[in-house]
């Protein structure tokens, strides 16, 4: 009798489902209400303002999900996926709303902003990648270098999970052949520009400074880099023994 082995070979594991793998699980929490950096008051009530347009990424995830997506089976969970931190970065957000409150006459001018993301007619995935990478990556930064004890712990959080959001989004929109267009270029830079209007210019502090976030958008909208932003990785967080528990998200 002649014995036949066969070796199955594992088959690739999706990109998509690879990158997802990467997020850590975690939990918002409420947060006391600290001191900003002085200065930057302005343009942190502007930026928090446009935690509007956690839920409109949501929608235009699901939106994107109705077109033609590539042909990965992760593409689908890791869409799904994200949908779901949309929902968890809104409820975070929403803690450092309550213990800061709101400037209204932002809060309506943050509407105006979410409606023209929504109607531009560029594909939904290109628009969230676009969004993640060159505004929610200067407005992170923004709020970790002057933001208060639990500020800073929110946008540490919410920027592990945009690190992946930005290369799944990136990796479907090119995979789907969809590039930027001058119309989203033009509402990517007035976006960041309206909440660094909040902030002076050629000032000695540079995360004070209007026109230094405005070109750490360029940057990451033109290369997917921002020089200036480098100290981010070894940007001091608030330590364990220092924080008030209410200001520590749960893991887990």
């Amino acid at each position: 009798m002649i014995l036949f082995f066969v070796h199955l070979v594992p088959s690739k594991m999706s990109n998509y489902l690879k990158v997802m793998s990467r997020k850590r699980t975690w939990t918002p929490v409420a947060v006391d209400k600290g001191e900003f950096k002085a200065g930057s008051e302005d343009a942190i009530f502007r930026a928090l303002a446009l935690r509007s347009l956690e839920l409109p990424v949501k929608e235009m995830l699901s939106q994107g999900l109705e077109r033609d997506l590539p042909d990965d089976p992760g593409v689908i969970p890791a869409l799904q996926s994200n949908m779901a931190d949309e929902d968890k970065h809104d409820l975070a957000l929403s803690y450092v709303v309550d213990a800061h409150g709101t400037v209204p006459k932002y809060e309506l001018e943050a509407a105006k902003i979410r409606e023209a993301w929504l109607s531009n007619p560029s594909h939904p995935i290109l628009k969230t990648a676009i969004l993640e990478r060159s505004v929610f990556f200067v407005l992170l930064p923004m709020f970790r270098f002057c933001g208060d004890m639990g500020l800073r712990s929110v946008a540490a959080d919410i920027s592990r999970d945009e690190q992946t959001h930005v290369l799944l989004h990136a990796m479907c929109a090119k995979d789907i052949g969809e590039i930027s267009t001058p119309a989203l270029n033009k509402l990517r830079r007035a976006t960041v520009a309206w909440v660094a209007d909040g902030l002076l210019t050629n000032t000695e502090d540079k995360y004070l400074d209007k026109d230094f976030w405005i070109k750490q958008s360029d940057s990451l909208y033109a290369s997917g880099k921002a020089a200036g932003l480098a100290e981010t990785q070894r940007a001091r967080m608030p330590s364990f023994f220092e924080t008030s528990n209410v200001n520590l998200p749960k893991y887990g």
